[in-house]
């Protein structure tokens, strides 16, 4: 891509800042989304709970990512917090869809993120994008949150869900919280250890991420995921390998439940997640293996 306007939201979170750095790096201009009046020349005010967006700041952008939403595991599932994961999503990218719809001269191109959490629990089976969506919470969620782009598709605007997986990376997500676990030699399995976890490599995410917003061809959902899942078990082993600590603990299922509640069945679920139309479109993963990836989170 030559030299772009690109709007980002969620650009303070753990994929969109490392997004936004990598633009920039580039020569792109990167404008942000913000939840406040803008206060700089880079800053688009908006507000997903009332599906508003300065859609003035947005005109002249060739391309919109869209990454914001509340955490799924930062909090107890409570259901209050399950309307806010919920809300967060489905009107954030609504508003989204409609302000680049309603622009003379819309983007080229809305990236949106969606999560792999919409094939639900997949157990030893492995899927990719053809796969239907499974049941559950967080499956009927991304469902909505991938639906609600469709003013930007009935306006011509090539659009793309990025079904993102366990990003390795080694501040926030997921691994933001392992590796001092592991690090201080309290890490080990979580229950029987045989469910997968399809991640991916922050560099790796990125990477794909500008591979869509390149790729033409590329429209609907796309899994950003690396190429070889591996089971929780796998993932404990490689931790030790990579960290030179022992893995002797183990959090059993019901004390997952126990101190998770119903998330815990998400974290004891199993995704076996490929990267089909990544894959078919040429890109090509710089940290394929669980090691590696590991390795360069840490570098």
């Amino acid at each position: 891509m030559p030299p772009s306007r690109i709007a980002v939201s969620g650009s303070t979170g753990l994929i969109g800042a490392a997004l936004v750095r990598s633009l920039r790096t580039d020569g792109h201009e990167v404008v942000r989304l913000v939840r406040r009046p803008a206060a700089a020349g880079d800053e688009v005010e908006w507000d997903p709970k009332r599906r508003y967006v300065d859609a003035t700041g947005l005109v002249g952008c060739d391309a919109v990512v869209h990454l914001a939403g509340a955490g799924v595991g930062d909090h107890r599932w409570t259901e209050a917090y399950k309307r806010e994961i919920r809300d967060s999503r489905v009107d954030g990218t609504a508003a989204i869809a409609e302000a680049v719809a309603s622009l003379d001269t819309p983007p080229k191109v809305l990236l949106s993120g969606s999560a792999v959490g919409y094939y639900g629990d997949t157990g030893d089976r492995a899927v990719d994008e053809g796969a239907p969506p499974g049941e559950g919470f967080l499956p009927s969620v991304c469902v909505e949150w991938e639906g609600a782009t469709a003013p930007a598709e009935e306006a011509g605007i090539r659009t793309a869900h990025a079904r993102t997986g366990l990003v390795v990376a080694r501040k926030g997500g997921a691994w933001g919280r392992l590796f001092p676990l592991f690090r201080a030699g309290l890490g080990g399995r979580m229950g029987n250890g045989r469910q997968y976890w399809s991640f991916i490599a922050l560099h790796d995410h990125v990477a794909a991420l500008r591979h869509i917003l390149d790729t033409e061809a590329l429209s609907g959902p796309v899994n950003l995921t690396g190429p070889a899942p591996v089971t929780n078990g796998e993932v404990t082993a490689a931790m030790g390998r990579v960290l030179h600590r022992p893995t002797l603990f183990t959090a059993p299922a019901p004390a997952l439940r126990i101190a998770l509640g119903e998330f815990a069945g998400d974290v004891l679920g199993s995704q076996r997640v490929l990267p089909g139309r990544l894959l078919d479109s040429g890109f090509t993963f710089a940290f394929p293996g669980i090691d590696a990836a590991l390795r360069a989170a840490l570098r």
